[in-house]
């Protein structure tokens, strides 16, 4: 049996027996966050512990490394939404310790890449395209330094409102305590 067909068999009883019912909550947040963490397994159920949430208390989004790497992404509109729409006031951008873009270096993602069909030519025409690919897999040597530029590019952003308070965080994904490196309310 694959991995999608466990799953849909499991979702199939979890429909049936109504499991989903302790889980219903509205789309506005309760405790009117957004969150930009990183998408490590080990904080999937660690960080909405060590930070007391509960199901519908937050938006969360999750990328590689908790990076902000562009202003007018998809991360950043995700966030911009949850402001705008969906009544957040507050943002928290949490990377961790032991990330995997700790120290990421394109090449080997590249060769990667290569070994599993994908051309040189085809990286020779996003190079050629304008496309920085080594720039663009490439991850962060300081993660301190790594939340407190995507704590300043939502804050700075022209389309966020000022006011908003945007915090950053640094878990370690063992044992859930949080370093606080950029407090929202002092900034």
């Amino acid at each position: 049996m694959t991995i999608l067909n466990e799953m849909l068999e499991h979702n199939q009883k979890f429909v049936e027996n109504h499991e989903y019912e302790k889980y219903e909550t509205t789309k506005f947040p309760n405790k009117k966050m957004v969150i930009l963490t990183c998408m490590d397994t080990r904080l999937l159920e660690l960080l909405p512990k060590a930070l007391n949430l509960g199901n519908g208390d937050a938006k969360i989004i999750k990328d590689a490394g908790a990076i902000l790497s562009h202003p007018f992404g998809s991360v950043m509109r995700s966030i911009l939404i949850a402001v705008y729409q969906l009544k957040a006031q507050e943002v928290l951008v949490v990377a961790h310790h032991d990330c995997g873009m700790s120290g990421l270096k394109a090449e080997p993602v590249i060769e990667s890449m290569m070994e599993r069909g994908i051309s040189e030519e085809t990286i020779d025409t996003l190079t050629y395209s304008g496309i920085d690919i080594k720039q663009w897999l490439h991850g962060f040597d300081n993660v301190t330094e790594s939340v407190e530029h995507s704590v300043g590019i939502i804050k700075n952003h022209p389309l966020m409102p000022k006011g908003v308070p945007v915090h950053g965080l640094v878990i370690d994904p063992k044992t859930g305590k949080l370093d606080l490196i950029v407090n929202g309310y002092e900034n």
